[in-house]
């Protein structure tokens, strides 16, 4: 299985800078069998970090095979929370903007 570094960094290269215009926020993506990472968006750019951000907006939770899922499009993020496989803490609605940031 692709590790973590590797699903976001595939993530990033889908990232829509129009879709970011006027945001700055930091997604936290806690990895339950991976490595953690977070992403800044700020004006239309994309950042990738390895570890843990200080003060993230929204943090997910979630195991790698889940990440990779959601990425590739094969499970929709909004289903993969109503079955449990994510957990989301802080502002919701910036999680369900991700579908916008990193269109399939």
């Amino acid at each position: 299985m692709s590790s973590a570094a590797t699903i976001i960094e595939t993530m990033k290269s889908r990232f829509s800078p129009s879709a970011a215009s006027g945001l700055d926020v930091i997604y936290q993506f806690n990895i339950k069998d991976g490595d953690n990472h977070y992403l800044v968006v700020k004006d239309g750019t994309c950042e990738v970090c390895l570890g843990d951000a200080e003060n993230p907006n929204v943090t997910l939770i979630m195991d790698k095979a889940t990440l990779k899922g959601v990425t590739n499009g094969t499970i929709g993020g909004m289903q993969a929370f109503l079955f449990g496989k994510i957990r989301a803490e802080g502002e919701m609605m910036l999680a369900m903007k991700l579908s916008e940031l990193f269109p399939n």
